[in-house]
């Protein structure tokens, strides 16, 4: 740890530590998560593509990394910034260290840095784009200010499967009776939906973003998920379009992104937020029961609620600062969420929902608080 780097935003501040992970430069969106724990979730989370997290958690990495907490097949940040690093991690499942794993996949790290001040800086400023760099700060700035902002790529085509999947767990024994079949529509996905569903007995297939609404329904699904994907809704209109297709054939949920591109779906307008939701611990209230549930989130795009129309209707809102979290159709079976029913990281709270999306897939009345 004696190698020096530095994050610059493009507002010009300059946070200097240490470089980790993979001895490489990266840019992108910089955003802040609020979890304590779950960093590996974080890490290998598709909606996280394009951006260089900070978690507001000081001690970061030391529990090490596992097989098991894997949300995609590799790392889908482009950096890492974090107070402390554990360079000795302690668990039993722990086959690597942090800095390893960030070696293993050419990903950028810092430690050492003051976090809370770059979470102040973007809550105050909004999220913006930064370097991470062993340069001089003038010259990281000056080629920061020539890269591809955030919201005009995306990144939706660079993580979505190439090819339809099954997913099975991996042991058979763990398999239950196959009782309705899903495709997930993978805008980002995590592989904990899949795990979710599969688990709750159905046969789950990922299929790529870019497949046409006629290639899905020849699979003959029972049910659609859209999941949860990065990068701004406004430039997924191929997407929208699948959707608009696909209502009314098909019950469908959708998660995160998902709940974006059906609201586009129906007319409705999307808008930037100044710093997101990101982390697993965010108030959500259900306007049908006045609960409270404590979710986790991680977007930072948001459905317009004046803008909504065609049998759209609020369900949920954020009791921080009562952005739409949730909609539902008033006739049609379609609904969805803000935030990550699936967690990981985060509370279960939300799990329930996935059984509300199998009662309407099988024609029952949906039923309200029902915990899986």
């Amino acid at each position: 740890m004696t190698k020096k780097a530095m994050l610059v935003l493009e507002d010009g501040s300059v946070y200097q530590g240490f470089s980790f992970g993979a001895e490489a430069g990266a840019y992108g969106e910089v955003v802040f998560n609020t979890s304590m724990m779950g960093y590996q979730e974080i890490l290998t989370d598709p909606s996280y593509a394009g951006q260089i997290v900070v978690p507001t958690y000081p001690l970061i990495g030391n529990y090490g990394i596992n097989k098991q907490d894997f949300e995609s097949n590799k790392i889908q940040v482009r950096g890492f910034v974090v107070r402390e690093e554990c360079l000795e991690p302690n668990h039993y499942l722990s086959t690597s260290t942090l800095d390893q794993f960030l070696k293993e996949y050419g990903i950028p790290g810092i430690c050492g840095v003051d976090t809370r001040a770059i979470t102040r800086r973007l809550r105050s400023s909004g999220v913006m784009m930064g370097i991470i760099t062993s340069d001089a700060p003038q010259q990281a700035l000056k080629r920061l200010k020539k890269l591809p902002d955030y919201g005009t790529v995306d990144f939706v085509k660079q993580v979505t499967t190439d090819v339809p999947y099954q997913w099975e767990p991996e042991s058979i024994e763990e398999a239950p009776q196959t009782l309705c079949k899903v495709i997930v529509l993978d805008c980002g996905l995590k592989y904990s939906i899949l795990r979710t569903m599969r688990g709750m007995g159905c046969q789950v297939t990922a299929v790529p973003a870019t497949m046409p609404a006629e290639e899905i329904l020849r699979l003959e699904p029972d049910g659609i998920i859209l999941s949860p994907g990065p990068g701004n809704p406004e430039l997924l209109d191929y997407i929208v379009d699948t959707v608009k297709r696909l209502v009314g054939q098909k019950p469908m949920m959708g998660i995160c992104l998902g709940n974006q591109l059906i609201a586009r779906g129906f007319g409705a307008k999307t808008f930037k937020m100044k710093f997101g939701h990101r982390g697993g611990n965010h108030p959500v209230r259900d306007l049908a029961t006045d609960r409270v549930y404590i979710t986790a989130q991680n977007h930072g795009y948001a459905v317009d609620p004046d803008s909504l129309k065609d049998g759209l209707e609020v369900t949920y809102i954020n009791v921080n600062d009562g952005t739409v979290e949730g909609l539902r159709h008033k006739e049609l079976p379609v609904f969805c969420i803000q935030y990550h029913s699936e967690a990981s990281p985060g509370p279960w709270d939300s799990t329930y929902l996935f059984k509300e999306f199998l009662e309407m897939v099988r024609g029952k009345e949906l039923k309200k608080g029902v915990n899986v």
